[in-house]
């Protein structure tokens, strides 16, 4: 089985470059360019993870994390924090909103993976 990931990512390249990496593994991406955006897909359709950028204009990814979380049926639902913001205390911040994991900026493809093989429910991976 496949496994369905969400991409919530402003900026176009990073969205192609996660694209890219995902789906040469064989998964199958959806992506939001907004985190209000990819609440509504997450609405919409099931995913099995998400990736999160936190710097997103408008509600950024701490603040969407807090919202998926509110929801009961996203209560398990795993969410990898993407971010550049590797500042002392920030991790924190991330992690205390409701996410399930973090890796920082620039992407270290390997580890991106890794840390998706991990995250994923049994059965769901490539």
């Amino acid at each position: 089985m496949t496994a369905n990931i969400l991409a919530i990512e402003d900026n176009p390249d990073n969205r192609q470059l996660v694209t890219w990496i995902l789906e040469d593994e064989g998964y199958r991406v959806t992506c939001a360019a907004s985190a209000e955006e990819g609440i509504e897909q997450l609405l919409r359709q099931p995913f099995d993870l998400v990736l999160m950028d936190i710097s997103l204009p408008g509600m950024d990814g701490k603040q969407a994390a807090v919202r998926i979380r509110q929801l009961q049926q996203f209560h398990d639902l795993p969410i990898i924090a993407l971010t550049a913001h590797a500042i002392r205390g920030e991790r924190e911040a991330i992690m205390a909103s409701g996410m399930t994991d973090m890796i920082t900026k620039p992407l270290d493809e390997g580890l991106l993976l890794a840390r998706i093989r991990q995250c994923l429910p049994a059965g769901s991976g490539t």
